[in-house]
């Protein structure tokens, strides 16, 4: 695996800094990552029903995913790529930062799991003409430079008929107090800087970013209970939320 960093222009230099400060952690459920792994098994969930419907299979069999190929951009230590794996589907992932991959490729080697994981860029997957069934952008697009020219070029890389499945915080009020000021500052839930509220996205801007070829599937918010730390659904989509929107096959 080439260890060189990949050159894109939605890369930020510091983001990518800072996540290489934490790649050793990735997997230490009671470390800075505690809230990424209980969100984890909330949206593989969401996932498991959602696209289950969306490639007409049953998302109550043990392998709902069977035979569909999926991409998860920026997959960090692969906690999502690895769990859907385990659900039958082809994973491909990609991060920046190659401890990430590093960190990602050891522990699916000791969990038996046959993953594909590649130091690159979307962009540089989307110049190469590769297409997959369904394309994760789970927690990513707050963290790049222009989101919304990032999002078009992730949208060449769903096939036609495919879907694209969106997790992020919008950039609303609520999500400063709630997301960034009391995950953060308050409840120390998340190290100091993860979010930065200019970066966030807001449900339009996604649709917008993804272009005309797309159509809104599905769309949920995301509220956390600070007292079980559990996630749950809400209509509420102005803090976390989750959206799949799937690609004309025209």
């Amino acid at each position: 695996m080439t260890t060189e960093p990949p050159r894109a222009p939605s890369i930020n230099p510091e983001e990518v800094a800072y996540f290489e400060k934490l790649a050793h952690r990735w997997w230490d459920t009671n470390g800075p990552f505690w809230p990424l792994h209980r969100l984890n098994a909330f949206r593989v969930g969401y996932l498991r029903e959602h696209l289950g419907h969306a490639f007409g299979t049953d998302p109550a069999t043990a392998l709902p995913l069977t035979g569909l190929r999926l991409l998860d951009i920026g997959c960090g230590g692969g906690i999502l790529s690895e769990s859907l794996a385990g659900l039958g589907a082809r994973v491909t992932g990609i991060d920046v930062t190659a401890k990430n991959i590093r960190v990602a490729e050891l522990h699916a080697q000791g969990s038996g799991l046959d993953l594909d994981y590649r130091l690159a860029s979307a962009e540089a997957l989307a110049a190469s003409g590769e297409q997959f069934d369904a394309v994760l952008n789970m927690e990513v697009v707050e963290h790049v430079d222009d989101p919304l020219e990032f999002l078009s070029t992730c949208g060449k890389l769903v096939r036609p008929g495919g879907v694209m499945v969106v997790a992020t915080i919008n950039r609303t009020l609520a999500a400063l107090v709630i997301a960034i000021f009391g995950a953060e500052y308050v409840l120390g839930w998340l190290p100091k800087g993860t979010h930065h509220w200019r970066k966030l996205v807001t449900p339009a801007e996604v649709t917008a970013g993804l272009g005309d070829q797309f159509d809104l599937v599905h769309g949920t918010g995301v509220r956390v209970n600070p007292f079980d730390r559990g996630f749950h659904y809400t209509a509420y989509m102005g803090v976390n939320y989750m959206m799949l929107l799937r690609k004309s096959s025209g």
